[in-house]
């Protein structure tokens, strides 16, 4: 059946009719090309005077996993409560995200020995493609390895069979080797520093990964949780970390977190003036702002050092710090931004003033680090203050007013335009992705779109879609039982590794850290497709000499 959306007023820079008011046809899924006899057309959807833009794409949020239960289980909300919960239930997190629009969101923090709970889990949010991110760095039988003199060969064979194996889109790293440096009671590994029991620093590991992803042809960057994050004079940190990539590809995540400077009020400033610089000087380097927004929310990070040092900030004061099975950690602490402390109020400029300095909207990307930053659902406001500068000063006379009198957000008067939008929530969350037929109405795309209508405002246009098709199918919010009608996807990467050389080099040390057979931890195509029973998506390879993008295959 071939569909019509006529009169749409199309937001999409990647379309050759962007801006210009026009039909978009839809024909199995997928946008296709205007027909030749009018008479093919069986349905007409009239959206006069309505913005129309592709899905929108979230690279990083907390929606699956262990330790996203960890947080519903600490932080229950009363079906009564006034507040919004702090994390939402998958079906409830899937409606709210395509309410707003949203078509895939991807989360960016899955470990190898709870992969296939992660997987079930993401399946069981509606309207949504998903995806995750395998994280790496604090396995002690890796660190071991890169201490004593790990070739590149083997390093890769690793990376990619962790990648394969979890059935991960993207590697990430938290806290290169600090999470395993706090079980020897290191309480900080800085970028330089070498850990006490295996020898590596973090710089040497986010320069060898990060050349190892380019090696393996993954679409994404290493994605990184910088050393030292929440800390007075941390911005030293994330540039150093980005430094250490060596102009390899890096994507630093939650940047709002590391841009602390140590010079202010209470010896803490905002530092993003000095990250944007750094960015906008060089094209390799990408980010997501992990925005806060001023309520009770709740924290979740592998980055069991940050968590620890954080509980005495908990809000209401119950926490949770864990090992995860010599891979990685688990920490959950509560916390409340206030609009009169000075530390949240610098936290909300600095993500602000990043999002409005970095130059390219193809490099940044609006997050809150859901839940970590607050809810998913304050995008709509966060879009208003960026678009619309009275109103952002308005709310900056709300705030402690040390942090609003310091802030650059004085002078910024820079209003984010409906295109830099567009690329920001869901071009350039594509590309940056891989995902070559998402983020775009372009022809041959998957048909995800949210129609909006325009208010008088931003935060009013982008908080509740009009319509959104999900792969061609219309999704009704609310109505019982549609949650399965539009098909949805489990976005991968399909690495190529050397098999034999992983389990060689690695069988021994896992089996023996884990008391598991080595392949207990691989998730195979047919396991995935009986257990999560959505259709799988190969993301496309880079080929790293030439930088050409290979075409993704579905099965």
């Amino acid at each position: 059946m071939l569909l019509e959306l006529c009169n749409a007023t199309i937001v999409d820079p990647l379309h050759s009719r962007h801006g210009q008011c026009d039909s978009l046809f839809v024909r199995d899924g997928r946008f296709v090309a205007p027909p030749r006899e009018r008479a093919e057309v069986a349905q007409q959807v009239d959206v006069q005077g309505d913005l129309v833009l592709a899905g929108g794409i979230d690279i990083h949020t907390h929606i699956g996993g262990g330790k996203v239960n960890l947080a519903r289980l600490l932080m229950p909300a009363p079906p009564t409560a006034d507040s919004p919960r702090a994390v939402w239930p998958t079906v409830q997190t899937g409606e709210r995200y395509s309410q707003m629009g949203y078509t895939a969101c991807f989360e960016p923090a899955m470990l190898l020995s709870t992969a296939r709970h992660t997987h079930l889990e993401l399946a069981d949010t509606p309207h949504l493609d998903t995806g995750a991110y395998i994280v790496v760095g604090n396995e002690d039988w890796l660190l071991h390895a890169l201490g004593t003199g790990l070739e590149d060969a083997a390093l890769d064979a690793y990376i990619g069979w962790t990648v394969a194996a979890s059935q991960a889109l993207a590697v990430k790293v938290v806290n290169a080797g600090g999470i395993s440096a706090f079980k020897y009671n290191q309480r900080a590994l800085d970028v330089d520093q070498r850990h006490a029991q295996f020898g590596v620093t973090p710089r040497e590991m986010i320069g060898r990964l990060s050349a190892s992803i380019e090696r393996l042809g993954l679409a994404h960057p290493l994605h990184v949780h910088a050393s030292n994050l929440g800390v007075p004079g941390n911005v030293d940190a994330a540039l150093a970390t980005l430094a250490a990539a060596d102009g390899h590809r890096i994507h630093l995540t939650h940047a709002q977190f590391n841009s602390y400077s140590a010079i202010g009020p209470y010896g803490m400033g905002s530092g993003a003036e000095r990250l944007a610089a750094y960015v906008n000087a060089h094209s390799n380097v990408t980010l997501d702002i992990g925005q806060i927004v001023f309520g009770q929310t709740v924290t979740i990070s592998a980055d069991t050092v940050a968590q620890f040092s954080h509980r005495r900030h908990a809000h209401p004061a119950r926490w949770v710090v864990s090992d995860s099975e010599c891979q990685a950690g688990c920490g959950v602490v509560p916390m409340r931004y206030q609009d009169k402390q000075y530390v949240h109020s610098l936290q909300w400029t600095i993500g602000l003033e990043l999002m409005l300095l970095i130059e390219d909207p193809w490099r940044v990307f609006l997050t809150t680090d859901y839940p970590n930053g607050g809810p998913f659902t304050s995008y709509p406001h966060l879009l208003r203050l960026l678009m619309d500068h009275s109103f952002r000063q308005s709310m900056l006379e709300t705030i402690h007013p040390q942090a609003a009198k310091n802030s650059l957000l004085q002078e910024l008067t820079r209003e984010l335009t409906l295109d830099e939008v567009a690329i920001m929530t869901r071009a350039a969350p594509a590309k940056i992705l891989g995902l070559t037929d998402r983020g775009t109405l372009s022809d041959g795309a998957l048909a995800d779109l949210a129609i909006y209508h325009a208010a008088d405002n931003w935060q009013t246009t982008f908080s509740q879609a009009r319509r959104v098709m999900k792969s061609g199918q219309w999704i009704e919010h609310g109505e019982a039982g549609t949650c399965g009608r539009a098909e949805c996807h489990t976005l991968r990467a399909a690495p190529e590794f050397d098999r034999q050389l992983v389990h060689r080099k690695f069988s021994a040390p896992i089996e023996q850290a884990l008391r598991m057979p080595m392949n207990c931890l691989e998730i195979g195509s047919q396991e995935m497709q009986d257990l999560i029973r959505r259709p799988l998506v190969d993301g496309p390879r880079i080929v790293a000499a030439t930088g050409q993008r290979g075409a993704g295959n579905a099965d």
